[in-house]
């Protein structure tokens, strides 16, 4: 399978989901004064970025023939339609995470300047992704991943009004912890369906259900770190800006699971995120 030298129509597109996401970028971060646009023109300019993304998924899908799972550039290319549409549906759906929109535009524009810098050639579809299970787990990981953005950008937030001692504990600080632990608990529930999902398509695609790769080995780490802040956050006295400080760091290596480790390691579904 060959790709030709320019793709015109995808690079038309993704340029447009890469304008529209700056666009909210500006917007989002203009909000945090007085006199910023209205909430609406923030989610229109998400919403943009999604139908954009989303066009360019489905040129490069009828173009290759497979989903946009396998190489690091599909990888990035569908997780700026996913996470785009699951912060603009939250957005939309729970006014009190607006505040923290420059910080999740601001990981969207991340993925999209690092899908310029990649190659976009297109791989093979291996056997083993002909399966129903890769789709459940690839869609619940996505959902996973999107609602542990939504928490670490509320935490982050936290974490700099406290350091300027801005509502931290107010009504309005309460409210965004609250917040912050409930998408985190969210996600720990789609993380352990990622996992579950995942088991059941290996041992149809390898005969087993788990073995240690380095995908699997990270992504149970995230899991593992998630199940034991939540833990400890029942059980224990955590200070508020250390329970902040570990949402962010799980969303790091949630982060660092998916974009990183199956595109260095030699595990056998590597990509598939």
């Amino acid at each position: 399978m060959t790709e030709s030298p320019s793709l015109p129509l995808e690079a038309i597109v993704l340029g447009m989901g890469l304008a529209a996401y700056s666009a909210a970028a500006l917007a989002a971060a203009a909000r945090q004064g007085r006199s910023g646009p209205h909430w609406g023109v923030v989610l229109g300019l998400l919403a943009c970025g999604v139908v954009f993304f989303g066009a360019a998924i489905t040129e490069r899908w009828l173009r290759v023939g497979y989903g946009p799972f396998l190489t690091l550039y599909e990888v990035l290319l569908s997780n700026l339609f996913t996470l785009g549409l699951i912060y603009a549906l939250v957005y939309w759906l729970v006014p009190a995470v607006r505040p923290a929109a420059p910080a999740v535009v601001g990981v969207l524009l991340l993925l999209g300047a690092w899908s310029l810098a990649v190659q976009r050639s297109p791989s093979r579809l291996p056997p083993t992704y002909e399966n129903p299970w890769l789709w459940v787990h690839v869609a619940v990981g996505k959902i996973f991943l999107g609602t542990c953005l939504v928490a670490a950008s509320l935490a982050g937030l936290l974490l700099k009004r406290s350091w300027r001692r801005s509502e931290a504990g107010g009504c309005s600080g309460r409210l965004l912890d609250t917040l912050a632990w409930r998408f985190l608990a969210v996600a720990f529930v789609f993380h352990s369906l990622m996992l579950i999902a995942g088991a059941v398509w290996a041992q149809d695609a390898w005969g087993r259900y788990w073995s240690w790769d380095p995908l699997e080995t990270w992504a149970f780490l995230t899991w593992l770190a998630m199940a034991v802040l939540m833990h400890a956050r029942v059980t224990y006295r955590v200070p508020e800006w250390l329970g902040w400080s570990m949402i962010i760091a799980i969303f790091i290596l949630a982060f660092a699971t998916f974009f990183g480790v199956p595109f260095v390691s030699t595990s056998p579904h590597k990509g598939a995120i």
